[in-house]
């Protein structure tokens, strides 16, 4: 099954690569290696604000991050052009906005790392790190970013 059945199976459509907000390019590709930069979550289009820990619980927060899974496959598409292209996903850093007592980043972050793997199988399987931040661009609940193999 294609990458690309996968995501229909799954109800979803690619968004469009988001404009960057501040002084970076959306992703750079260099020989096998595509770093996508940190993508915030979004929800009707608008940052997601939050703080994890606060007004903001783990399984909210876990939707946040799939989210911006999926917007972080729509700029790995227009990075690569087909995503089939993809060799593996090699590493997620994932930034969760979060009172200090708030201990579940690693939870919040699943959202995006489950979907990788629901997508690309295999593939999807990636090194991470979760960090709990005092704040995040916008004041969204949790930002992203992906490094991936493409052959």
């Amino acid at each position: 099954m294609s990458v690309y059945d996968r995501l229909k199976s799954l109800g979803i459509e690619l968004p469009p690569v988001a404009i960057p907000a501040a002084a970076y390019v959306p992703f750079v590709r260099t020989g096998k290696l595509v770093f996508i930069s940190g993508h915030i979550a979004k929800r009707d289009g608008k940052p997601w604000v939050g703080q994890l820990g606060r007004d903001t619980d783990t399984a909210t927060g876990k939707q946040a991050a799939r989210a911006i899974a999926i917007d972080l496959l729509g700029t790995l598409h227009a990075a690569v052009g087909d995503l089939n292209e993809v060799e593996r996903i090699v590493k997620v850093m994932s930034l969760v906005n979060s009172t200090p007592d708030f201990t579940e980043q690693h939870l919040v972050t699943n959202g995006c790392s489950e979907l990788l793997g629901e997508v690309f199988g295999a593939k999807g399987a990636h090194a991470r790190s979760a960090f709990g931040v005092a704040q995040n661009p916008l004041g969204a609940c949790v930002e992203i970013e992906l490094i991936a193999e493409v052959r």
